[in-house]
C-alpha cells in the first residue's frame, strides 16, 4: 500500500512539473480604435497580416497595422448595417455580415469601395458569422432567423437553408477538417455540419445543457467549442461524433466565448463571464489550462483569430479595444 501511495506522489509531481515546464509566456498589446463605442466585434487576419475588425455601432470596418500601430477606418454605404463577422479572401477583399441590414458586404481596402449582396428571403435578416472554403465559397450563419447560406463570390448568389432544430440561433462557424462548414447551434446542444453542394445539414448532439456559442479547427483534425452556459470547453470529433469536455477554470460561471487554434494544437478562448476576462490556452495533449488576464478587462472577447506565425487578434467589444496576444514559449 505505502508503495503504490509513493509512485502516485511521483506521478503527481512528474506531471506538476511537466505542466509547469511547458508554461509560456504571452504579451496582450491593445489599441483604442479611433471612434467612440465602435463595439469592435469580430477580428480578422488579411493576407498582409493586418488586423481588421468590424466597428458593429459605428458602422465602420478598421484595420490595424501590428507593427505601427495605425488604424484606418472604412465607412459602409448603408446607414446602420451593423458589422458584425469577418472573413478575408485571398485577393485581400473583407467580407462582413450586415447584422441589422440583411446584406454580406464586401469591401475593397484599395478603393474603399463596397459591394452589396442581400438576402434572397425577408425572414434571413440578420447574417451573423461566415467563412471562406477551401473552394473560396462563403458559408455563413444567420442567428435569430435560423438560416445558414452559401455566398458564391463569382456570381453573386445567395442560397439559404434552415436549420432542422428550431430555435437553434446558428452562431460561430467555421470550416473543419473534412472541408466541410460546422456551425454552433447556441439555442440548442448541437453542432451542425453543411454540405457544400446541396446544403444539407446534419446536426451532432452535445451534453445536455450545452449552448456551443463559438467553434475552431484544429491540427489534431478535432472541432473544438466554446460553450458558454455551462462553463466548458468542448471538443468534438466530427469522423465518429464522439465529444469530450472539460471544466474551464474559470468555473461554471465563466462564460468561454471567442476561440481559436494555433498551428501548434493549441487552442485559445476568452473567458467573458470573469472580471477582467481571461485569455486561456488548453493543450490536448496534456488536457492541461493556462490562464492571463487580458489587460483593459476585455469587456467580452466576442471572437479572435490566429495568424499563420502564432499570434492572436482579438476584438475587445466593451472598452472599445482591439488586441494582438504574442505567444512566447
Amino acid at each position: 500500500m505505502r508503495r503504490k501511495i509513493l509512485l502516485a506522489v511521483l506521478a503527481l509531481v512528474l506531471s506538476t512539473f511537466s505542466l509547469s515546464a511547458a508554461q509560456r509566456k504571452v504579451v496582450i498589446r491593445e489599441w483604442d480604435v479611433p471612434t467612440a463605442n465602435s463595439r469592435p466585434h469580430d477580428p480578422e487576419v488579411a493576407p498582409d497580416g493586418s488586423l481588421w475588425y468590424t466597428g458593429q455601432l459605428a458602422n465602420k470596418l478598421g484595420r490595424l497595422d501590428p507593427k505601427t500601430g495605425s488604424i484606418k477606418e472604412f465607412p459602409l454605404k448603408t446607414a446602420e448595417s451593423g458589422p458584425h463577422g469577418l472573413a478575408a479572401d485571398r485577393d485581400g477583399n473583407i467580407w462582413f455580415t450586415a447584422n441589422f441590414k440583411a446584406y454580406i458586404g464586401k469591401l475593397d481596402p484599395r478603393t474603399g469601395q463596397v459591394t452589396e449582396y442581400p438576402m434572397p428571403d425577408a425572414r434571413a435578416r440578420d447574417p451573423h458569422s461566415l467563412v471562406f472554403n477551401r473552394e473560396g465559397t462563403l458559408f455563413f450563419t444567420a442567428q435569430d432567423s435560423n438560416f445558414v447560406g452559401r455566398l458564391d463570390p463569382k456570381t453573386g448568389k445567395v442560397t439559404l437553408k434552415e436549420v432542422p432544430t428550431a430555435r437553434s440561433l446558428p452562431y460561430g462557424i467555421i470550416v473543419g477538417p473534412d472541408g466541410r462548414a460546422y456551425f454552433c447551434e447556441f439555442g440548442s446542444n448541437k453542432i451542425g455540419r453543411i454540405e457544400a453542394k446541396t446544403l444539407e445539414i446534419r446536426e451532432f448532439t452535445l451534453p445536455d445543457g450545452a449552448r456551443p456559442r463559438r467553434i475552431a479547427n484544429n491540427p489534431d483534425h478535432f472541432i473544438y467549442y466554446s460553450d458558454f452556459a455551462r462553463g466548458f470547453l468542448g471538443r468534438l470529433d466530427p469522423a465518429s461524433g464522439k465529444v469530450e469536455e472539460w471544466p474551464s477554470p474559470g468555473g461554471p460561471r465563466s462564460e468561454p466565448y471567442g476561440i481559436t487554434s494555433t498551428s501548434d494544437g493549441t487552442v485559445w478562448y476568452s473567458e467573458a463571464g470573469v472580471e477582467p476576462n481571461t485569455l486561456v490556452a488548453f493543450d490536448p495533449k496534456m488536457k492541461s489550462f493556462q490562464k492571463w488576464p487580458i489587460p483593459s478587462g476585455g469587456g467580452v472577447v466576442r471572437n479572435m483569430v490566429a495568424t499563420p506565425d502564432g499570434r492572436l487578434y482579438l476584438a475587445c467589444s466593451g472598452v472599445n479595444k482591439v488586441a494582438v496576444a504574442e505567444v512566447g514559449p
